[in-house]
């Protein structure tokens, strides 16, 4: 996953090995993801998969980051945001 975040961003994000487990465990608690193993090249791995509920509350956190993203790109700017409430 760690590897995935640094290709998608071309190197610009890059997690160091061990943090993003701790998140995936609560998110795994809270049901919203669901792990299983797997084996890769002989070697097992943790998969995780979006459950219903973490699809419905990645909708909503995505709209938030809009308008959080919005928000801090107005300021920026110093121009007014338009409000999208």
């Amino acid at each position: 996953m760690i590897e995935a975040l640094r290709q998608s961003t071309g190197g610009r994000l890059d997690l160091p090995t061990g943090t993003i487990y701790p998140a995936l465990h609560r998110l795994e608690r809270a049901r919203l993801i669901a792990g299983s193993w797997t084996v890769v090249g002989g070697r097992q791995r943790r998969e995780y998969r979006l459950t219903a509920a973490g699809a419905r509350a990645l909708s909503g956190k995505r709209a938030d980051w809009a308008d959080f993203a919005a928000i801090v790109t107005a300021a920026l700017a110093a121009r007014p945001c338009s409000s999208t409430a």
